[in-house]
């Protein structure tokens, strides 16, 4: 059992560890969760790569990340929301690196308004899900000279909201819902996270999705008062519903990024994978707790080999075999 809870941080989280020699790329890495995960990691001496599609953000972050902690701090600017701009990233990456050993997925959009990514794909689903996974086929032969290899997919307690709908992912013959949608996209984050470890957990890259608690961040830049109101009754009414007394609420950045740094560090992990995380645990599998846990649906081996299918026939992203 972790010692770690609800209100730990990632530099406790991280106290007495060495990463000097690891190199850490984490997408949305200039701002908010990502921009805090990637400076405790540095403080640590790893070797951290910020990926994000605004340059400009990217060397602000980089320079503030590497004059708080010393360390190397590059930059790798990629859209997730165009698959041009992923391939271009990826080829980049491949030129410029020599390993990949931790990739934290961390960027994402929330509840926003009715879209369309470069490539046609419904705005959440396609950026959350699949831009990562086309950004993580990309990077996949740098992440496989690494060692001790983790892959880590930032998802969401959002994923409660609603399943993938295979026959519609990209809600062109329904009504659309943004924070459906956005429930989809996190359970697509779990799935994969299914997907990589049954493909290349043998070879010792393991993944790990994570739900890093209620943050007020720019994540929900696309949100009215109307929705943060809903979201904290929501919260207020789950808690009551529960049986459990552990606890509830709003994070600070610092805790938000715990359980990141957790699963992309913690010893406990060790050649296991393919697992679900909140409040620095790994989560038990629930489909009735309201606060806590990961739905079954979301693990199921089943949906993940035809959410993999999906992404690859979308996407164009085709993994080694």
């Amino acid at each position: 059992m972790s010692r770690f809870g609800f209100a730990s941080t990632a530099d406790e989280v991280l106290e007495g560890k060495d990463l000097s020699g690891r190199t850490i790329l984490v997408t949305g890495g200039y701002s908010g969760l990502g921009q805090e995960t990637a400076r405790a990691l540095a403080a640590k001496g790893a070797h951290v790569i910020l990926s994000g599609r605004d340059a400009t953000k990217l060397s602000a972050a980089a320079d503030e990340v590497a004059t708080m902690t010393g360390a190397r701090v590059d930059t790798l600017v990629c859209d997730l929301a165009s698959l041009a701009s992923i391939r271009a990233a990826g080829e980049e990456a491949r030129e410029r690196f020599a390993h990949i050993d931790v990739l934290i997925n961390n960027a994402g959009v929330m509840a926003a308004p009715p879209g369309r990514t470069a490539d046609g794909f419904e705005t959440q689903f396609g950026t959350n899900h699949l831009g990562h996974f086309a950004l993580t086929r990309e990077l996949m032969p740098l992440i496989e000279k690494g060692s001790a290899q983790r892959i880590v997919n930032l998802s969401s307690r959002g994923h409660h909201l609603d399943r993938v709908d295979f026959y519609d992912p990209n809600y062109r013959n329904r009504d659309y819902d943004k924070w459906k949608a956005y429930g989809q996209s996190k359970t697509a984050n779990v799935l994969f996270t299914r997907g990589l470890e049954d493909r290349f957990g043998g070879q010792g890259i393991h993944a790990y999705a994570v739900h890093p608690g209620g943050i007020q961040t720019n994540l929900g830049r696309h949100m009215s008062e109307q929705d943060r109101d809903w979201i904290a009754d929501r919260m207020r009414k789950q808690a009551e519903e529960s049986t459990e007394h552990s606890p509830q609420g709003w994070k600070t950045i610092p805790q938000g990024a715990a359980t990141t740094v957790w699963a992309a560090t913690a010893e406990e992990l060790e050649a296991r994978g393919g697992l679900y995380a909140e409040d620095c645990h790994v989560a038990a599998i629930d489909d009735a707790n309201p606060v806590g846990g990961v739905r079954s649906y979301a693990l199921d081996r089943g949906n993940a080999d035809r959410l993999w299918a999906l992404s690859e026939d979308l996407t164009g992203a085709k993994f080694p075999a």
